[in-house]
């Protein structure tokens, strides 16, 4: 599933693209992907300009004229696609949002594409979503961190406010992993396997670490971690494993910089132990025994 830093680079490809324009045609093709389209969709969207983009955890709003934001969640398999109109599938787009490459015209559309916007500028853009795990609502904008999927989030880890004091009041009394805790959306918004794995590995720290014994001194070491690992990871365009490109068709390049995941048995890069895999919660942890304590 797509973490906060792909979320984030979707977003921002999509607000190169769409912040100002109108929106003049919305075509929804099915009646559901997890959840069902929001009533009335269609005719809520149409004609609204958009106005801004906003990510809370692993959710983008496209914020529209009117007072509404459209809630897109890209689930396991989901992706934007934009493109100029009539312009093949994925269109590359220049840092300015300009099509740089469309690579022919009058290509049939994407396969699983369940909804299309188009604008009076010319852009089409698609929810892609093979496995149908996504999600798109309409929620009030003024009423946001109130819609069911986005209360109850805690704090976003990029922003100013996320600190080792937050943290660690949120893992006092905790006795679960670290690595679970950090997982807990209601701990911190956002994070992901991927990027759990690499900042526990940054900050020195055992993903078999109890989460009541990270408050304080090793918290603090454990959010700038966080804070450089997303930094980064965003700057290369996120991570690409399996589904995920970015809304310009690219492929993310933070892979090519792992430190720990998905390195089983390779020499950790601090002491040249090698990379262990373990299972928590059902999910893969990777980490260097000697090196996080």
């Amino acid at each position: 599933m797509p973490e906060l830093p792909e979320v984030e680079t979707v977003m921002r490809g999509l607000a190169a693209v769409l912040e100002g324009q109108r929106i003049t045609e919305v075509e929804q093709r099915r009646p559901d992907l997890r959840f069902p389209f929001p009533a009335g969709l269609v005719r809520r969207m149409e004609g609204r300009r958009v106005l801004s983009f906003r990510r809370r955890a692993k959710y983008m709003l496209m914020r529209l004229e009117g007072g509404e934001s459209l809630l897109i969640h890209l689930g396991m398999s989901g992706r934007m696609v934009a493109r100029p109109a009539g312009a093949a599938p994925v269109a590359r787009l220049g840092p300015l949002g300009a099509a740089s490459d469309t690579r022919g015209h009058n290509a049939p559309p994407e396969a699983h594409e369940h909804l299309v916007i188009a604008t009076d500028h010319g852009w089409r853009v698609g929810f892609v979503d093979p496995r149908r795990f996504g999600s798109v609502d309409l929620v009030a904008t003024a009423a946001e961190d109130s819609h069911r999927l986005l209360a109850g989030l805690g704090p976003e880890p990029l922003e100013e406010g996320f600190t080792d004091a937050v943290l660690s009041a949120a893992l006092v009394g905790r006795h679960t992993p670290i690595k679970a805790a950090l997982l807990d959306q209601g701990v911190v918004a956002g994070l992901g396997n991927i990027y759990v794995c690499e900042a526990l590995f940054r900050a020195g720290i055992s993903p078999r670490r109890l989460a009541a014994s990270v408050a304080g001194v090793r918290a603090a070491r454990l959010v700038p971690a966080i804070k450089a690992v997303l930094a980064e990871s965003i700057g290369a365009g996120g991570s690409s494993l399996r589904d995920y490109v970015r809304a310009d068709g690219e492929l993310g390049r933070f892979q090519d910089t792992f430190a720990v995941y998905g390195r089983e048995g390779a020499p950790c890069p601090h002491c040249a132990a090698p990379i262990q895999r373990i299972v928590q919660s059902g999910r893969s942890t990777f980490f260097c025994a000697r090196a996080q304590r």
